[in-house]
């Protein structure tokens, strides 16, 4: 059972047991993400994903891994490593997973959270219209983030996201 999601650089042939995932496309390039996955017997082992690197994250009361790419949001089954579901062209640039196990995904406007599958999104409203999210750190059950606020650029904003009460605030703006 998967513990630990890491992104690495691709590792010398032989390293580790090497797992592909892939989706036919015209428009992949040939760029790739290397995970290391860590087991719950701390066996490692790599998984190999089209796209440039962007995050991982593993939820171990939902036994779901996430991998986002630039090209796929790829859904793991924890136990077993095998994928249960794949998006194309995801929006999204960022990923965390929440001290409850639950996934936030953000793309540069809107906050998105998934509790079982990436196939049911849930929207989280945000107290002003967002732009350029970037996530930087969790503070127990808070997740604190910076942006913009949208079509008003120079107002910058530091803000908290609650994944006990699932609301946005704003902690401080400049």
């Amino acid at each position: 059972m998967i513990i630990e999601a890491e992104i690495i650089s691709q590792p010398y042939s032989g390293q580790y047991n090497e797992r592909i995932y892939d989706n036919e496309s015209a428009w992949n390039s040939q760029s790739w993400t290397f995970i290391k996955f860590t087991n719950d017997d701390f066996s490692e082992w790599c998984g190999q994903f089209r796209g440039f690197p962007r995050q991982a994250g593993v939820s171990t009361s939902r036994d779901i891994v996430l991998v986002l790419t630039s090209y796929y949001l790829f859904q793991l089954d924890r136990k077993t490593g095998d994928l249960k579901e794949l998006e194309d062209q995801p929006q999204y640039q960022n990923l965390t997973t929440t001290p409850n196990g639950d996934f936030i995904l953000a793309d540069y406007y809107n906050f998105e959270k998934v509790t079982t599958s990436i196939k049911q999104k849930e929207p989280i409203k945000s107290p002003i219209q967002m732009d350029i999210i970037e996530f930087k750190k969790w503070d127990n059950e808070k997740l604190e983030f910076t942006c913009d606020e949208f079509l008003n650029w120079d107002r910058h904003l530091t803000m908290t996201y609650d994944s006990e009460t699932n609301k946005i605030e704003i902690k401080n703006a400049t």
